[in-house]
């Protein structure tokens, strides 16, 4: 079956969208050691921000589930997009840390309403073509993710004269200028939205639970790195491979979408949840003990790693769980899966407080691959698309 022109535009506003709920979120580890400097915050601080909107996809994700019950898609991602441009600009507001955090917090609410609704567009739009529908949804976040890691310091930083404030603010006019086209385009309420009340997850169904804590790993994983490359390559002599480091790990996710085409196994079988766990531990590993730009090359291995367990677990709640529950199933794994993402890091930053030694910071991580692998074991992930 060929796509029609309508499908391309879907296809178009599904990959915008990806774009944008990303976004805003991965501006602040290139200017890290700026906001660190300025703001005098300390490791723990620098973790809570970097993964403080991560911990907002957890507590607000069943809340956007209700949003999306009550509002219907449009009105969630009106709602959801609009605070992410808005929240996202403001914080730099100020200066002062109490006027980023809070920024920071609202723009993380607004991140995760939207979120639920995409799971629920796919399996709208294309119900027989939920496979390639969720990679270009993922490939959209995995662009999100590299675009400011690897522009902001080079590009919107000195557009900004230096101004990480400005800096920041800058990649939320991207948002607003798609998040129209997908509010406009978007249905008001589509089939993969819990109908009839049913927004509250049933979480003993459908594996949600430990979907959500096995993905959970792969993402404390990366916005651990996100946050603590930075200073550790700071801290090491190596601050000019900084941008290098982080653009490489998280453009190296964009070839993830080829991996799983020429295999797509990997997305049928445990063996892509495991192989990207035994990866990550080990690239944790050679960040920590290789010299000069060797840290570069790990990073590469490190975001590939994590961005194949990601596609893996966007794919499942529109192939596993009944039409009218997809939202809240994808608002049950994102909410343990981002709780998760946010615990792991904020010890490892706790870890680099107490003891002074930047490695530390990176055991919680190369852990959390350990149990990843030993919780993919015991997934049951179907070859097929549930009939709609």
């Amino acid at each position: 079956m060929r796509l029609t022109r309508a499908d391309g535009v879907r296809l178009l506003l599904l990959w915008l969208g990806g774009i944008d709920i990303r976004l805003t979120m991965l501006g602040i580890p290139p200017l890290v050691p700026l906001i660190h400097r300025e703001l005098h915050l300390d490791e723990k601080g620098v973790g809570a921000l970097v993964s403080g909107p991560v911990l907002l996809l957890a507590i607000a994700a069943v809340p956007g589930s209700l949003l999306i019950a009550k509002l219907g898609v449009r009105g969630a991602l009106l709602t959801g997009l609009g605070s992410v441009a808005v929240f996202g600009a403001l914080r730099g507001l100020g200066p002062s840390a109490p006027v980023l955090f809070t920024a920071t917090f609202l723009m993380g609410v607004g991140v995760a309403v939207s979120q639920p609704a995409f799971p629920a567009l796919v399996r709208e739009w294309f119900p027989r073509r939920i496979a390639i529908a969720t990679a270009v949804y993922s490939n959209g976040i995995l662009i999100g993710e590299t675009l400011p890691t690897a522009f902001t310091a080079p590009v919107a930083l000195p557009l900004a004269h230096g101004d990480w404030r400005w800096a920041l603010a800058s990649w939320s006019v991207i948002v607003v200028a798609s998040a129209v086209a997908i509010a406009v385009y978007a249905p008001a309420r589509a089939a993969g939205v819990s109908l009839g009340g049913r927004w509250w997850p049933q979480w003993r169904k459908h594996q949600a639970v430990r979907i959500g804590l096995v993905m959970g790993m792969a993402s404390a994983t990366y916005f651990g790195a996100n946050a603590y490359i930075p200073d550790f390559l700071d801290q090491t002599g190596r601050h000019e491979l900084i941008s290098p480091a982080l653009a490489v790990l998280n453009a190296s996710q964009l070839l993830t979408a080829p991996a799983v085409a020429l295999w797509p196994r990997l997305l049928t079988g445990r063996g892509g949840f495991i192989g990207s766990a035994t990866l990550m531990a080990i690239a944790q590993a050679g960040i920590v003990f290789t010299p000069g730009v060797g840290v570069v090359a790990w990073a590469f291995v490190l975001g590939f790693s994590t961005a194949l367990a990601f596609i893996v677990v966007l794919s499942l709640p529109p192939r596993v769980a009944p039409p009218g529950d997809v939202a809240s199933m994808s608002a049950a794994i994102f909410t343990i899966q981002y709780a998760t993402a946010f615990v792991v890091p904020l010890i490892a930053g706790a870890l680099w407080d107490a003891t002074g030694q930047a490695a530390l910071a990176f055991v919680p991580g190369v852990a959390a691959g350990v149990a990843m692998a030993w919780g993919a074991m015991s997934l049951r992930i179907p070859g097929r698309v549930t009939a709609a």
